[in-house]
């Protein structure tokens, strides 16, 4: 039982992750960084508390971050697909307006002490009949419905990129836009798109991160979790079963976490809240073998 229950854990804990990353593979195969999907994590996460308080509906939440998120997205499309501005300066810009923004409002609706809110949660969903399978069906088939959307996400993204027209149309932005851009595709709308969509997918994260994993919203909840979605996407050399790997990864060690601090022992907890970010780093430093990064991946495209 408590092997279930640790696996059960990582996954709630690694899908926020799996879902910002999912959505940040397709904005980096189409050649555009976005180190904004932290700051669109926390939108998504405000927008989800937010009207799920209000509302007493996690799936009202729900959907508020999707729409958050692809907003948000929109805006650094504005900003570099559309004005060519610098995409880490305008990135960077988006973490410290979501940060500011979600920190400014939480205060005037909350007070200046910040209660933290009490949420309706996603309810978990249990699959006939694989449910019943030792171990992993009690750990994976009784989760709540974005669990789901991200394990399933994963094959289709990994079959779109390699074997359809829309994966390699994605791709070639991200490789030679100029040469797509030749061939008549619209590097501009299409990036614009991607943007929106990794958008979307990174306020569910957030959505994830406030209405299952912590089932409250404090300011600046994320914790960095959009960066090591970044992380997760390198680490996963630019493919979704490698991003799905990643992510279970840092949602097992949170797990492991939780799992240490309940054994009592006698070591710092801060040690404990390390493990998750020092494993992924760690992870990173391994040698992999050869990466496969878009070649045109944060170049500014321009039409000639």
């Amino acid at each position: 039982m408590l092997l279930e229950s640790f696996l059960a854990t990582g996954f709630v804990l690694g899908t926020p992750i799996l879902l910002a990353a999912l959505g940040e593979l397709l904005v980096e195969r189409s050649g555009v960084l976005n180190i904004g999907v932290e700051g669109v994590m926390l939108g998504g996460a405000f927008a989800a508390a937010l009207t799920a308080w209000a509302s007493g509906s996690a799936a009202v939440g729900v959907g508020a971050a999707a729409v958050t998120g692809t907003v948000l997205a929109l805006l650094f499309a504005l900003a570099t697909v559309r004005l060519g501005a610098d995409q880490i300066i305008a990135g960077a810009a988006l973490n410290l307006v979501a940060l500011g923004a979600t920190g400014a409002l939480y205060r005037a609706l909350l007070g200046a002490t910040g209660t933290a809110l009490v949420l309706p949660t996603l309810p978990a969903i249990d699959v006939p009949l694989l449910r019943q399978l030792p171990v992993l069906g009690q750990a994976l088939f009784g989760q709540h419905a974005l669990v789901y959307l991200g394990l399933c996400l994963t094959p289709l993204l990994a079959f779109g990129l390699a074997h359809t027209g829309l994966g390699l149309r994605l791709r070639a932005l991200g490789d030679h836009p100029q040469a797509a851009a030749s061939l008549g595709l619209p590097v501009r709308r299409d990036r614009t798109l991607a943007l929106a969509v990794g958008g979307g997918l990174a306020g569910l994260g957030g959505a994830a991160l406030t209405l299952a994993a912590t089932n409250t919203f404090v300011e600046g909840i994320t914790a960095g979790r959009g960066f090591i979605a970044l992380a997760v996407v390198v680490f996963g050399r630019w493919s979704a079963w490698g991003v799905l790997g990643g992510a279970l990864l840092f949602g097992l060690a949170s797990a492991l976490q939780f799992q240490f601090q309940a054994a009592a022992l006698t070591i710092p907890y801060q040690l404990f809240l390390m493990l998750p970010y020092v494993l992924t780093l760690g992870v990173l430093l391994l040698p992999s073998g050869r990466a496969s990064a878009p070649r045109a991946l944060g170049a500014r495209y321009e039409r000639e």
